[in-house]
């Protein structure tokens, strides 16, 4: 679960398919809704994974990432100097959203 239940956002364990491959991994995640053509983009890193970069090879690629929360299809690309690759998505993200309302309620 979120460290900060009133942001956006995701931090824990995650499972990730690739393919034909799942693996367990941890993700820290967060999104914002971009008013300019109104989707939300959810965004963040995977923690660095050696059979992830073995079977990924730093190559862009399509990716379904579970939650507790959810799952949600995205893009695995750029992996930073830790070998911790960046995924993101376009629309209903892995993770609850807090909305206006479950503010006023908390």
């Amino acid at each position: 679960m979120s460290e900060h239940p009133d942001e956006d956002g995701y931090r824990g364990q995650a499972s990730l398919v690739v393919g034909e491959h799942e693996f367990a991994v941890s993700v820290d995640l967060r999104g914002h809704f971009q008013p300019i053509d109104g989707y939300y983009r959810w965004y963040g890193r995977i923690a660095a994974d050696t059979a992830l970069s073995a079977t990924v090879g730093g190559r862009k690629t399509s990716a379904v990432l579970r939650t507790p929360q959810g799952e949600a299809v995205g893009e695995l690309s750029d992996p930073d100097p830790w070998d911790r690759y960046r995924i993101m998505g376009t629309s209903t993200p892995p993770f609850t959203l807090v909305t206006e309302l479950d503010a006023l309620e908390a």
